[in-house]
């Protein structure tokens, strides 16, 4: 299955790489390697605006990428994901702890001339654990493998932001196509209805006859404002997701790797859905937490050193002074062992909870599983359905045009009335939006479907402007980290703010009808069956 000429489409290098016949693509994690067809590069067409494009879709998704809150968010999510690491870690390693203290004797019973009544002291104490039953271990693991899972999560959120980047953009051109469109059927019912008065003037026409025309030019007003509105409505879905007003924008490019049925959609998307991903490792996770609720059954070992620093701060009697320091050292080393015999249930009310959080991540497999089916299949019968939409769409705007020729010649000769005149213009405007609409949900149906089959990611669509985010550069950054105080700077905002964009008009660039209604689709006809 190809995708030719969507929204006016240009050459597929301006999304993704050149695409070949037949192209192989995995990613690390699936089971087998899938091939799909891909689309050929195709012409550059005419634009639908006299404007010169201030903005393409690489432009918008690169910006989104760069400062949209939302995968900021994620990202810093996973940032913190990915402390959890270190923290078990540091539950395996040595501790040092040190403690001081100061006192003087106001009174004791028991006290002497030889008695000292005032002492300081300093410690130093390290602990080692030796054996924790696996706990440390497997929590490690647990947390490793959730830094895993974020990361599959994080590339499902980018996925779905760069569709609603698409989606907010695709509404745009789709809106301002529907604007023009009234904007002409509006001027095309104004000449119409000074037509007719014209005509009435010298009797050739009723007063009926006008009536007609003034409500359906009311109509038509009506029918643009509406039209304005949800234009302005898409502009600032736009800001909202990018976060800068549209300007002009340039045709999408077409979207490679589409597959050619809704099995090998399927099969993509098991092997390579992000969120998919993200669930099965979550699973895995809950199996190693289980082990350590288990861990807190088994002995515990530690290895234990402390020293200890004191001074009787001059207060050791003259008397004593002979047979008493006033000051020393004391050292200590010792083992500690301790196996829990009975501690009231909990133990095993740990374990039932683990294995119950442990089923609950295998069902959560499973219903991703059938969202991640659902939604491939069903963005792939949609894309075909707005194919086959396109496909009539064009039909029916042709034979629009030409029977509203027709029916003007036959009004011209007497045989058609003014009424008539004006159902075939608005059929004609109806298929004329028809068709724009059938574009845009065309695209974003391919989109979506390149989405659930993990092909909508950055490292996918070759965005440009500096490096790409790697999640893996802080997880290496601090999992090895010891000391307690290296903390991080203190955050600051990534994302823009919209605050300062402008409200939104529904002013279109100037231009007649859009040239795409006046093109096939696709022109080798290998889409539709």
């Amino acid at each position: 299955m190809r995708l030719k000429n969507l929204l006016l489409g240009v050459s597929l290098t301006a999304l993704a790489g050149p695409a070949y016949a037949q192209t192989t693509t995995t990613r690390q994690g699936t089971t087998a390697d899938v091939t799909v067809q891909t689309a050929p590069q195709v012409a550059t067409q005419t634009p639908a605006t006299t404007a010169t494009p201030t903005t393409t879709l690489r432009e918008a998704l690169l910006q989104a990428y760069n400062t949209n809150p939302d995968l900021q968010g994620e990202r810093a999510n996973q940032r913190a994901n990915d402390e959890n690491v270190p923290i078990a870690r540091s539950q395996g390693r040595f501790g040092v702890g040190s403690t001081g203290s100061v006192s003087s004797s106001v009174y004791d019973s028991d006290g002497n001339a030889f008695t000292p009544t005032r002492q300081g002291r300093l410690g130093l104490n390290v602990s080692q654990p030796i054996y924790s039953g696996g706990s440390v271990r497997n929590s490690v693991r647990a947390a490793e493998t959730r830094v895993n899972a974020g990361r599959a999560n994080l590339r499902g959120v980018e996925a779905d932001t760069f569709t609603s980047v698409v989606t907010a953009y695709v509404d745009v051109i789709r809106n301002e196509a529907i604007v023009r469109l009234n904007q002409q059927n509006v001027r095309v019912l104004q000449v119409n209805l000074q037509a007719t008065r014209d005509r009435f003037e010298v009797g050739d026409l009723t007063r009926t006859d006008v009536a007609q025309s003034e409500a359906r030019l009311a109509l038509a007003q009506s029918q643009l404002r509406n039209a304005e509105a949800q234009l302005i409505g898409s502009r600032e879905s736009y800001i909202r997701v990018v976060g800068t007003p549209p300007g002009v924008l340039a045709p999408p490019p077409v979207l490679p790797n589409l597959p050619d049925d809704a099995q090998v959609a399927e099969q993509t998307a098991l092997a390579n859905n992000p969120f998919l991903e993200a669930a099965q490792l979550q699973r895995d996770a809950t199996r190693f937490d289980t082990r350590v609720a288990r861990a807190s059954r088994l002995p515990q070992v530690s290895l234990g050193v402390g020293g200890d620093y004191y001074n009787y701060l001059g207060s050791v009697p003259g008397q004593a002074a002979q047979q008493l320091s006033s000051n020393g050292f004391s050292s200590t080393i010792g083992a500690q062992v301790s196996l829990p015999l009975f501690q009231g249930g909990r133990p095993a009310a740990q374990v039932r909870q683990a294995q119950a959080r442990e089923a609950s991540a295998i069902e959560s497999v499973t219903l991703t599983e059938r969202g991640v089916i659902s939604q491939a299949r069903s963005a792939y019968a949609s894309y075909q359905g707005a194919l086959q939409v396109i496909e009539s769409s064009r039909v029916a705007v042709e034979a629009n045009r030409l029977s509203l020729e027709g029916v003007r010649a036959e009004n011209s000769v007497g045989t058609r009335t003014i009424l008539d005149i004006l159902n075939a213009e608005q059929e004609l405007l109806n298929s004329q939006v028809q068709f724009v609409t059938a574009e845009r949900d065309a695209y974003i149906a391919g989109f979506s479907l390149l989405a659930a089959m993990g092909r909508a990611e950055a490292a996918d669509l070759n965005l440009d402007g500096g490096p790409l985010y790697d999640p893996e550069a802080n997880y290496n950054r601090v999992k090895g980290r010891w000391s307690d105080w290296a903390d991080d700077r203190a955050p600051t905002p990534v994302g823009t703010s919209t605050a300062g964009t402008p409200p939104q008009g529904a002013t279109v660039a100037p231009g007649g009808l859009d040239p795409v209604l006046q093109r096939p689709v696709d022109t080798t006809r290998t889409n539709p069956d």
